[in-house]
């Protein structure tokens, strides 16, 4: 059988046609008019503005930092319960994490840690709250804490496309917000992503940045640092036909979310990933916590039978602050995270699995049960 894997590409058909389109015209470098029509699709979706098109979601994180004029000596406070990619440009920047465990009941930044580490940290300029397997944070409370102390507020909307904060679309909550287009992700460029916000300066300071920071002249003249970080036109034209079809992509997830909870339904010790209240996750991932007490069962186990079968699960997000690099990085609260690390379990959720390969998931999966 073939291998099924965590979260595919998922190609919408059009994605050649948007390639000749860009061959043809000889826009084949960074910039051209597929970059320009792709921010100007995103923007309207997300309904911010502004957007920058660069070579990851990394990238935009960090030039988020950069145009805040954040460096050596400022702290910004990030969650704890994510990938590196949203800690490492705080690095990048010369400032120093302080990293912010999740609450229980929505994965995501808890707001009353927050609140202590910017009652206690007046260091802190910034705050990255990460959108957790495509569940937006409490942004109505952690925006009043950042107002509150001065702080500014950018949203790592990397895992979050097609999720909502009540009715509006995820990535205009923040100051800032970032987006990826990986190959894991709801939609794909191949690699890349996208800055946005309300802010025109910032975005057009970035928008420099991004090209090498080349002053407007006739030669290359510089006055500030800059980076490599512009997104291609072929892979923009992708990135059109991706995003034509998010609509469509987003249900399909969300399908196979609810499929898997039917389908596990009547199993003790297995729980899902809660939705908040508050808004709708586009379930880029699936995943699931199991209590090994009562599943007879453990997640090691379960990744390792699905392995066994060529399927690929992965365990959640090791947090940050049990990370050997980060392991003299201060962090409030802790357990949450590191309990969910320990008992969690991406299952495969590419947005073309089908009932068949979910259903052979499931029937390994509920096995290893003793």
């Amino acid at each position: 059988m073939p291998r099924i894997y965590l979260s595919p590409p998922h190609l919408s058909g059009r994605e050649l046609e948007y390639l000749k389109d860009a061959v043809d015209s000889n826009w084949v470098a960074p910039l051209g008019p597929q970059v320009d029509a792709f921010e100007q699709e995103l923007a309207e979706l997300v309904g911010v503005p502004n957007a920058l098109a660069l070579s990851s979601g990394t990238a935009a994180l960090h030039l988020a930092l950069v145009v805040l004029g954040i460096g050596p000596g400022d702290e910004v406070a990030c969650s704890s319960f994510t990938f590196s990619a949203s800690a490492n440009p705080i690095v990048y920047a010369g400032a120093a994490p302080v990293f912010v465990d999740a609450d229980a009941e929505t994965w995501t930044i808890d707001p009353a840690l927050l609140e202590r580490a910017l009652a206690e940290r007046p260091a802190i300029r910034a705050v990255i709250a990460v959108d957790l397997y495509g569940q937006c944070c409490h942004y109505d409370r952690i925006r009043a804490l950042c107002a509150e102390r001065g702080v500014t507020l950018i949203q790592d909307s990397t895992e979050s496309l097609g999720s909502h904060y009540g009715d509006q679309p995820a990535g205009g909550q923040g100051d800032l917000a970032a987006f990826s287009f990986n190959g894991n992700k709801v939609i794909t460029t191949s690699g890349g992503g996208m800055l946005v916000s309300r802010n025109t300066e910032w975005i057009e300071h970035a928008r420099k940045l991004s090209t090498q920071a080349r002053d407007a002249a006739p030669h290359y003249e510089h006055t500030e640092i800059g980076f490599n970080y512009r997104l291609s036109n072929l892979l923009a034209g992708v990135g059109r036909a991706q995003l034509a079809v998010l609509a469509e992509r987003v249900a399909a997830r969300r399908r196979i979310n609810e499929r898997y909870r039917e389908l596990v339904a009547d199993a003790l010790g297995l729980s899902f990933m809660p939705e908040a209240p508050y808004g709708e996750s586009n379930c880029w991932l699936t995943c699931i916590t199991v209590d090994p007490a009562e599943a007879g069962t453990d997640r090691e186990r379960i990744r390792l039978a699905l392995e066994a079968e060529d399927i690929e699960a992965r365990p959640l997000w090791k947090p940050m602050h049990l990370q050997p690099v980060f392991a003299d990085s201060p962090a409030y609260g802790g357990e949450v995270s590191a309990r969910l690390f320990e008992r969690g379990l991406c299952l495969p959720s590419g947005s073309a699995l089908d009932d068949a390969d979910q259903r052979r998931v499931v029937e390994i999966l509920l096995a290893t049960r003793a």
